[in-house]
């Protein structure tokens, strides 16, 4: 068994337009999992971390993270992910606008599983999103996230 198909995905998205941008090139891409989003660092770790309303949330399979947050930053977010004995094993995509070299190096010492520059016009993204589907929920084995 490949994937999981059927699993929620969870973005982490200050802009509006960016996670538009992001949904609409998922749905391009055929991409049927459910969509959960959070415009900030502080509600995803809320959220995550099941608290302040977030008490039932679904544990996501995958996370697509923004680094460029006012308040808790996407940095802060990862490394906070990444220390947690449950939280650890979700994987992580950083989508970011940053091709800084630093940033870059920093995300994947914190733990991310994957950086990806934001394309910036609608085709190149719809091609991206559509490989990040088929490798993330077609081809890779995730770990199970429903039992943390």
């Amino acid at each position: 068994m490949t994937g999981n198909p059927e699993g929620t995905l969870l973005i982490i998205e200050d802009s509006d337009d960016d996670y538009l941008f992001t949904k609409r090139a998922f749905k391009k891409a055929k991409l049927a999992n459910p969509l959960n989003r959070c415009s900030g660092g502080d509600e995803a770790l809320d959220y995550l971390f099941r608290r302040n309303g977030f008490e039932d949330a679904e544990r996501p399979s995958i996370i697509l993270l923004d680094l460029n947050m006012p308040g808790t930053n996407g940095h802060q977010v990862l490394a906070q992910i990444k220390a947690d004995d449950q939280l650890c094993r979700i994987p992580v995509i950083v989508l970011t606008t940053s091709d800084d070299p630093r940033d870059i190096e920093r995300c994947y010492k914190a733990g991310a599983n994957s950086y990806v520059q934001k394309p910036v016009d609608l085709d190149g993204f719809v091609t991206a999103m559509s490989r990040l589907k088929d490798y993330w929920f077609e081809i890779a084995l995730l770990p199970d996230t429903t039992d943390s």
